[in-house]
């Protein structure tokens, strides 16, 4: 009894047809990834994006930090004391600095929402805005009152509000105090 062959083999292709065949499709995934792919794939937030939330779901997490719902976004352009970070008053006497900064900037917030201007992220995945609640731009009032330093790298525009408010001896400015850059490298 003969064998029956449901399939027949397949002829082997030739050398030159199967180099031809691999180069050809690498070379044509590669252009369409290149052009035809979104730039802001992986997990890159695009440059720039508007962001909002109403005052229930805003949280103070510090003087330059703020969660708006599920998102973190930290105040670009200044640097505000970190929550433990203490300070010295006119009187010389230690207060936490960093928790005034937060106190400055839930005043700042108020009972209003937030709308912001997402310009990145920083090295931690935050992303870093300019932001407004009722009006008040939050990043250039926490550097007038004095509870913030400007980043005048990132803002130059700021250099002067804290030169202004260095002068009147407001937030920071009335006593002593180590930059928040220094202070984090302590620890």
């Amino acid at each position: 009894m003969r064998r029956r062959r449901l399939f027949k083999p397949v002829r082997a292709p030739h050398r030159w047809g199967r180099a031809f065949v691999v180069t050809s499709t690498a070379l044509l995934g590669g252009a369409l990834v290149v052009l035809g792919l979104p730039s802001d794939l992986l997990g890159s937030a695009p440059r720039n994006q508007d962001w909002s939330s109403p005052f229930a779901a805003i949280r103070i997490v510090d003087g330059d930090t703020l969660r708006l719902g599920d998102r973190t976004l930290r105040l670009f352009g200044v640097d505000a004391p970190e929550r433990g970070q203490f300070c010295t008053n006119d009187a010389g006497q230690l207060y936490d600095c960093g928790t005034a900064a937060a106190a400055e900037l839930a005043r700042l917030v108020g009972e209003r929402g937030v709308q912001c201007r997402v310009h990145g992220r920083d090295r931690f995945g935050r992303a870093l805005g300019v932001c407004q609640a009722g009006g008040v731009e939050l990043n250039a009032s926490l550097v007038a009152a004095g509870w913030a330093l400007a980043d005048g790298g990132s803002m130059p525009e700021l250099v002067p509000v804290e030169t202004a408010a260095r002068t009147a001896q407001r937030g920071l400015w009335v006593g002593g105090f180590e930059p928040p850059a220094h202070w984090r490298r302590g620890y």
